[in-house]
C-alpha cells in the first residue's frame, strides 16, 4: 500500500493507493500496516517557503509515520534524509533533516534504515532550475570524483529506491545509516 495525497497514475495487481490528508494522519493508522515503511517525503524551499509548513512535511509527518509503525509493530521503517543531516547546523535544510532522524530515532523502531544521499537526480514532472544545472554539472564531476570524494556524486532516485527495497528484504534489526556511497554500492550488490 502507499500513501498519496491524490490517486496516481498507476496500477498493479499488488498495489493499493490510500488517498490521505497528512494533517489527519493518525485518522489513518489503522489501515497503515505492513512488514516495511518507506517514507521518502519531503518538499522544496520553492514549494513551501514558509518554513512551519516545510518543517511539518519534512519533519512532523514522518516522525508520525514513525509513530505509528511502532504502534502498529510494523517491523522496519526506511526514511530518506540527506547527506548533509546534522541537528546542529546552521543551514535549515541540513538542520531540519538532522533533527528528524533525531526524532525518529528516538521513537524506539526495532528496525530503522536512514539513507542519506547526496543530489538525487532522476525525472521530475516540475522544473528545478538550479537542481537541472548541478544534475548537470555532476553528470560531468561524478567520474573523477574518486577515492575520498566518491561520496560526493550524484546518485540516481530509482539506485535509492533499489537499496531501500534490498535492504527491506534483510530483515535486520537496528539502526542503520547509508551514506550516499553505500547506497550506490548496496544497490548492486
Amino acid at each position: 500500500m502507499i500513501l498519496v495525497r491524490k490517486e496516481l497514475p498507476l496500477q498493479h495487481r499488488k498495489l493499493k493507493q490510500l488517498v490521505v490528508d497528512y494533517e489527519q494522519l493518525k485518522k489513518y493508522s489503522e489501515s497503515i500496516n505492513g512488514d516495511a515503511i518507506f517514507c521518502c517525503l519531503g518538499t522544496t524551499k520553492k514549494k513551501t517557503p514558509d518554513e512551519r509548513e516545510y518543517r511539518k512535511i519534512d519533519h512532523d509527518y514522518p516522525l508520525q509515520l514513525a509513530q505509528i509503525a511502532k504502534q502498529n509493530n510494523i517491523a522496519q521503517y526506511h526514511l530518506v534524509s540527506a547527506a548533509s543531516a546534522n541537528a546542529s547546523s546552521k543551514i535549515f535544510y541540513s538542520r531540519l533533516k538532522g533533527e528528524t532522524e533525531d526524532s525518529i530515532t528516538k521513537v524506539g523502531l526495532a528496525s530503522l534504515h536512514i539513507y542519506r544521499p547526496m543530489l538525487l537526480t532522476g525525472d521530475r514532472k516540475e522544473t528545478r532550475v538550479g537542481e537541472g544545472i548541478a544534475t548537470t554539472i555532476f553528470k560531468i564531476l561524478n567520474p573523477i570524483l574518486i577515492g575520498p570524494l566518491k561520496k560526493y556524486r550524484s546518485i540516481a532516485a530509482k539506485t535509492v529506491a533499489t537499496t531501500m527495497y534490498k535492504q527491506s528484504l534483510k530483515n535486520e534489526t537496528g539502526f542503520f545509516i547509508y551514506p550516499s556511497e553505500k547506497i550506490q554500492e548496496l544497490s548492486s550488490a
